[in-house]
């Protein structure tokens, strides 16, 4: 167990996350958040959590994101472009499709922030959406995270462009 609250831990992605982390990663619906255009194989999934464990080489760390009350893996959290001298970081968060709406999000986001900020000592976290991501900006501002930026025309799908905003949340410990 890494960090929790009542209902949900952030733990490390182990090896036997494998199938589930390859299921959200395959799943097409998710691309367009994830900026993927291509499958990942099983060995690529493998590979990554044998060496998801040093943020300071790796830059990234996925957390899975576990519901406590049967210790299912419903999602996982990112941290990516791991930066220690300037003391930022970027987050993404997936939550699986049949655990969506349920605050599980919101906390794992929460619990995030805390180690980030007291354990890490990092200044500020960012997020880049989709303008087209509604929910997404909707969760990230009701925590905190301030609107800092928009790159137009930024994602290209089948029906045009969209753009893609910027949230960032700077630490009140400075």
């Amino acid at each position: 167990m890494f960090i929790k609250n009542d209902n949900i831990a952030l733990r490390v992605a182990e090896p036997y996350d494998a199938d589930a982390i390859y299921r959200w990663e395959n799943d097409m619906q998710i691309w367009r958040v994830s900026e993927t255009t291509v499958p990942y194989s099983m060995h690529q999934i493998e590979t990554f959590l044998l060496s998801n464990n040093d943020l300071n080489s790796e830059k990234q760390l996925r957390l899975i994101i576990e519901r406590l009350s049967d210790k299912t893996a419903i999602g996982c959290i990112d941290i990516y472009d791991y930066d220690s001298h300037n003391l930022r970081a970027g987050i993404g968060i997936l939550i699986d499709k049949d655990h969506r709406r349920q605050g599980y999000a919101a906390q794992a986001i929460e619990l995030l922030m805390d180690y980030c900020f007291n354990t890490l000592l990092l200044n500020q976290l960012y997020v880049y959406t989709l303008a087209s991501n509604m929910e997404s900006m909707l969760l990230f501002e009701s925590l905190g995270f301030e609107r800092c930026g928009v790159r137009k025309q930024w994602y290209k799908t089948s029906d045009g462009f969209i753009d893609q905003i910027e949230y960032q949340y700077i630490s009140k410990k400075q």
